[in-house]
């Protein structure tokens, strides 16, 4: 999911997959060993763990693990988290927290975790962009946004580890590099004396 301004797009129900457990046997199919499965915290616990709504994780780990298929639970995806909270509220690490122990809880056989998704891919784009939730557009935000997101991961993979010792980070973070020609590039262009 993911939230601009005040409206939230749940990507799962817009591709399609949301309304076909038997996607995971097509992945299977495919002859996969592991797969990320967003277990997101605002769709299955957006009021908290207590009135979590577990069906839609229920059928689709069910299905990976019958067919041999590791999952690796996405809890946050695009920063967002339940509408009750946003990466640079102190509410975020917390409520991470509670929420990954009550997956791992659930799930006690889960081996694999994404507590958070590219944190500072999301950070950037939430705290110092402004294009995703809660938009902000100043390097101290970036920072605490980051901050808070990799606090809640670490604090979340000792709580999910209180229930199943052996389980494992699968941490991601999307690394690049971007190249501009002179005409292109926002700043002045560098002159070097010398040969060359």
């Amino acid at each position: 999911m993911s939230r601009v301004g005040d409206r939230t797009l749940d990507q799962q129900a817009l591709c399609g997959t949301d309304e076909r457990p038997e996607d995971m046997d097509r992945l299977a199919d495919l002859g996969v060993s592991a797969v990320r499965l967003a277990v997101l915290w605002e769709r299955t616990a957006p009021d908290g763990p207590a009135s979590a709504d577990w069906r839609w994780a229920d059928e689709r780990i069910a299905r990976l693990q019958r067919r041999g298929v590791t999952p690796i639970a996405g809890l946050v995806h695009h920063g967002s988290g339940p509408r009750h909270t946003h990466l640079l509220d102190p509410g975020f690490v917390p409520g991470l927290v509670a929420y990954a122990r009550a997956v791992a809880q659930r799930y006690p056989a889960l081996s694999a975790y994404t507590p958070v998704n590219e944190p500072l891919t999301t950070a950037r784009f939430s705290g110092l962009y402004g294009h995703w939730y809660p938009h902000a557009r100043d390097e101290r935000s970036c920072w605490l946004a980051l901050k808070h997101q990799l606090q809640g991961t670490v604090l979340a993979m000792q709580a999910i580890r209180e229930i199943n010792p052996q389980a494992q980070l699968i941490q991601t973070e999307d690394l690049g590099r971007t190249h501009s020609t002179p005409a292109c590039s926002s700043r002045p262009t560098l002159k070097t004396s010398g040969a060359g």
